[in-house]
Parts: C-alpha cells; structure tokens; sequence
C-alpha cells in the first residue's frame, strides 16, 4: 500500500496538509446521529467537540470501582496491559478495558458514545484501542504532544484519517490537575517526525514518548495559528477529538486524581494493514487486528 503519510524517515521534521476528509458525513443523512449540525461543523473546524453532562455521577461511579478494583488485583497489575510510569511503580494506564471489564464494555458500546463516533466517521466502527490513564493526586506524570495518528500509521498500520478518539471524564478535569491539552485546528496538518522507530518501540512509549512527537518549529506554527485549549471537563463529561488533533496533557499537581476511560474508534472502512514503519505490529491490547467487532 502506498504510504501517503510518511513520517520518521527523514533527517528534519514538517507539515504537510491533511488529504482526508474530516467529516465523511458532514451532514448526517447517511449515518445521522446525536451532534447537531453546529457540533460537526465545530469539529470539523477545531478536531474536537465537548459533550457536558453526558454520564452520571452514579454511572461515574461503577467505573470508578471497576478502577479500583483492577488496583487491587495483583496479577492484573502484572499483565502487560498494565502500564507504569518510567520512574515509579505507579500506574499510567490500563488497556484493553473494553475486553476485560464489563462495565468499561458497556461505556464503549454506549449510544451515548458510540453513535457520536459513528456519525462523526460516517459508518460503523470498532474499538482500535481502549484503556484508562491515570493521574494520582500530586505525581501524576504529562503524556508529551502528539497525534495519534503519527503512532496509529506508522506503528499499528491505520491507512488513512478516518478515526476518532472519546476521552471520558471519571473524575473532574480542571486546569490543576494535568487535563486534556488540545489545539485548534491543528488536525488538518500532518506532522511528520525524526527518529527512527526502535523495535518493540511500545515497551518505552507507553510509559514516556520521545519517538514520534513534533519538533518544536512545527508545534509552534500550529499553536501560532490555533492556540491551546484545555476544557474543563466535569465528570461525566466525554471530550471526542479528531485521531490527528495535537494534544498532551501536563503533571497533576493537585492533591486531587484525574482518571478517564478513553476509547478510540476506527472506521471499519479504515482496517488496518501492517504497520508503515515494517516493523512487527503491536500487540492486541493496544491495537485490534483479530478481533474487530463493529459496535452496530
């Protein structure tokens, strides 16, 4: 397949424009859906969109205890779904909750959820990747900028733009405690990066990022252009952005955790193929190639 998004090949990094469309459905006929029309068009414009108040605090809740309650399972925490942060023995992030977790099962395949990423991707999905990342009060570590796309194409073989991430707010996000950094309009540049991908690059990625994030020239010129945004997500709130939007998130300094569930769904037109870097894939549980199991 003709890679059309080339990246960690060259000796200096650029942008070059996005050649997919943002919405394939910009006007909901085919695969209508939750948003309003001013929603898709705020998408489409900035790569993301904040839906308030989407879950409850009692539906907050279970997720919360289905948290705690990997915390408390020695041989989960073991597994190498199971993510610590590089200088600590704190947990970063859990993987492929979807599949072992009823509960985060359930807030995957959720209309409330689903049929936003649907409607914004104009056609069924299924879960690419799900996990939940976890900030602890006062130590929680930054997650650097980035697009996922980059990773998504180059490490798991996601051939084209037509993906889109949910970040579900189980606790609240405030501007304190390390929250979502996104910048506008930003997905309609691809950033192409320096670096060689390292085999089994995933081992040390997951835990710190240093393969496969911008140069500063080329984040400077997209935050010139479009800023940072930083919602102030309440809990049960789900903060859906575009699979090329910049983003990162700083140290929770706050003596207050930040923990989301976070589900990236991909087109079922958009399967993957083998990964652009010709290296062996990523594991399952972070990026499905066996099991696709469309949400319809």
């Amino acid at each position: 397949m003709v890679d059309d998004y080339p990246s960690r090949i060259d000796t200096s990094a650029g942008l070059m424009p996005r050649l997919d469309p943002v919405l394939h459905d910009p006007r909901g006929t085919d695969t209508p859906g939750p948003l309003t029309p001013e929603q898709l068009a705020s998408f489409e414009r900035d790569g993301f969109v904040v839906l308030d108040g989407a879950f409850s605090d009692g539906e907050m809740d279970a997720c919360m205890r289905e948290l705690e309650a990997f915390g408390r399972d020695p041989a989960r925490r073991a597994r190498p779904e199971t993510i610590v942060e590089p200088e600590s023995d704190s947990v970063r992030s859990v993987f492929a909750v979807h599949r072992d977790s009823e509960v985060f099962s359930d807030l995957a395949t959720d209309p409330r959820i689903a049929d936003v990423a649907r409607q914004i991707l104009g056609s069924d999905a299924y879960v690419h990747q799900s996990r939940v990342n976890l900030k602890p009060a006062m130590t929680g570590k930054e997650f650097f900028w980035h697009s996922d796309f980059e990773t998504w194409h180059v490490e798991d073989g996601m051939p084209r733009m037509r993906a889109v991430s949910a970040s579900v707010a189980m606790t609240d996000n405030t501007e304190f405690n390390g929250p979502l950094m996104l910048v506008p309009g930003s997905h309609k540049w691809y950033v192409t990066t320096v670096g060689e991908t390292p085999e089994r690059h995933y081992e040390t990625s997951l835990r710190r990022q240093e393969i496969g994030v911008p140069d500063e020239e080329s984040l400077r010129r997209l935050v010139d252009e479009g800023g940072i945004v930083a919602p102030k997500a309440q809990r049960g709130a789900v903060i859906f952005f575009d699979c090329n939007t910049m983003h990162a998130s700083g140290v929770n300094l706050s003596p207050y955790p930040r923990s989301n569930a976070f589900f990236v769904f991909n087109s079922v037109e958009n399967l993957v193929v083998d990964p652009f870097s010709g290296q062996e894939p990523r594991p399952e549980h972070i990026a499905s190639r066996q099991r696709i199991e469309p949400l319809g």
